[in-house]
């Protein structure tokens, strides 16, 4: 960071929508090989302001200068013109391309495939972000088309590098390889600006940071020089509820009764890219949150779907619901059995975009009072979205505001409320708080805490080890289509967790702890 002339320069930068002022007079400065980092909670105007750097929202006022010469980015191609490169939160692929045909999109076109392919590989390889470059993105779960993502910005050799949640997808190991690249791509005088809801990565790596609240910058720090609590007061304004993670006594659970149990579940392959399942066994009692880890892509995506009821493949009794054969199932029966869901994909599955808040709650709410004789009562629909909106703090303008026009920490919050307003007896959610700021994470935390000290039984699919540390009684890990024996969590350490990640608990010397 020797040059004076910063890389990047924003004044007075403005963007109002309709419902919402996005950014208000936001200004922000980046110098030559500097990492810094742009904190707030959902909905503060972090990925208006990142959009409008890469072009694919035009601000309503402000200037932006590029390397000390005044600029207007038109559209991406302009961005990526000037050496400007971002991985989205909500990505930008088309699923029926291949990753190297979408990677080749946002490159110069004299690049032959052969040697993109090569590229790809190879670029996968040094950063831990392996792909297959051949194969489709629509089979590839939402991790997996991170790394795409990120992979493509890479290849850019970008002057500026966007990352908007970049580690979520990555095993601790990995996090630390990705970290070493990024300080070794700004010591080479690449700026990257960082947006991360991880406060302890924010410390370890960036060289400043600005704080963004309600559309405005409210404060600029060294966030080496501050403690994770004191950069989470800067965010919200407020302290974050603690979490008390009652321990059952293991007696208890033995007593208690096992609402899930997967019971040696095997599948072939639904598709050529799918990943077999093998053998998996897990169980979940009342009373007892249960998590599975695991870097994305390692049979994930196969397992949620074969819970769901999405894949009705499996037999009738590798699923066991509340003692009830469910492997063949259809969705709508194992919610009557007291299933409630959060699949990781919150647009598509969890979420239809163009469909309002209200109406997005029929999709897990089709009986009374939501329906009456046959009947929506779509006034109840949107009182009880209304009612969702008000309890989690969701940033939107109201039941009648379309899912698509939420943030995607916002978004999260909403389904995860309208699945908890069904009472569940089983609760099982992927990824509950991915892109998720601090305090609602705290917030979704404490709710699935309460469902549990109300008896139900709580699987967590996810890939943030920490949320796993802090939730859960026991803990299974996933890799290969493979499932490891579960450890209960005052044994489990991050260092051990990240090696079962790569399949290795058989090798491991530890023996896991069944509960």
């Amino acid at each position: 960071m020797t040059s004076t002339i910063p890389r990047l320069d924003i004044a007075h930068i403005r963007k109002a929508y309709p419902a919402v002022l996005a950014n208000d007079d936001v200004n922000l400065r980046v110098a030559p090989g500097e990492i810094h980092a742009v904190l707030g909670e959902n909905g503060a105007g972090k990925s208006t302001l990142m959009k409008i750097i890469f072009g694919t929202v035009k601000p309503d006022a402000g200037e932006i200068f590029w390397n000390g010469e005044q600029v207007h980015i038109a559209n991406p191609h302009v961005a990526r013109k000037l050496g400007i490169a971002m991985v989205f939160q909500h990505f930008s692929l088309f699923d029926t391309l291949t990753v190297a045909e979408n990677i080749a999109l946002g490159l110069a076109s004299d690049v032959s495939m052969p040697q993109l392919v090569t590229q790809i590989r190879q670029t996968g390889e040094k950063y831990g972000l392996e792909l297959e470059p051949h194969r489709h993105v629509h089979t590839l779960s939402v991790g997996e088309r991170q790394r795409v993502e990120i992979v493509r910005a890479l290849l850019t050799n970008p002057q500026l590098l966007i990352l908007d949640e970049p580690t979520s997808v990555l095993t601790p190991q990995a996090v630390d390889k990705l970290f070493v690249t990024l300080r070794k791509l700004a010591d080479e005088g690449c700026s990257i600006l960082y947006i991360s809801h991880k406060l302890d990565e924010i410390r370890a790596l960036c060289h400043n940071a600005t704080v963004m609240r309600n559309g405005r910058v409210t404060g600029n720090c060294d966030p080496r020089n501050e403690t994770s609590a004191g950069l989470s007061r800067m965010m919200i304004g407020d302290e974050l509820v603690r979490l008390q993670r009652e321990r059952n006594p293991d007696t208890h659970l033995q007593r208690s009764e096992r609402k899930l149990h997967i019971n040696r579940l095997s599948l072939p392959k639904a598709h050529l890219f799918a990943t077999e399942l093998h053998d998996i066994e897990c169980e979940v009692r009342a009373g007892e949150i249960v998590g599975i880890a695991g870097v994305s892509g390692n049979g994930q995506q196969e397992l949620l779907a074969t819970l769901s009821g999405e894949d009705q493949r499996a037999a009738p009794n590798m699923l066991m619901l509340v003692g009830r054969a469910a492997g063949q199932l259809a969705p709508n029966p194992r919610r009557a059995l007291g299933l409630g869901l959060v699949p990781e994909e919150r647009l598509g599955r969890g979420a239809v975009p163009a469909m309002t808040l209200a109406a997005n709650m029929l999709l897990s709410h089709q009986k009374s009072p939501f329906v009456k004789r046959g009947m929506i009562d779509f006034a109840y629909a949107r009182s009880a979205a209304a009612a969702i909106i008000g309890n989690f703090k969701v940033k939107a303008s109201g039941p009648d505001a379309l899912a698509k026009s939420l943030s995607g920490g916002n978004l999260q919050k909403f389904i995860v409320g309208r699945e908890l307003e069904r009472k569940p007896s089983v609760f099982i959610v992927a990824q509950p708080t991915w892109g998720v700021d601090v305090g609602a994470a705290a917030q979704i935390h404490a709710e699935i805490l309460a469902l549990k000290k109300e008896g139900c039984a709580v699987l967590i699919i996810s890939e943030e080890l920490d949320e796993l540390f802090a939730l859960c009684d026991r803990l299974h890990v996933i890799a290969k289509g493979r499932l490891s024996p579960s450890i209960a969590i005052e044994q489990a350490t991050r260092e051990q967790v990240g090696l079962w990640m790569s399949g290795l608990w058989r090798q491991d010397g530890q023996e896991a702890a069944h509960a």
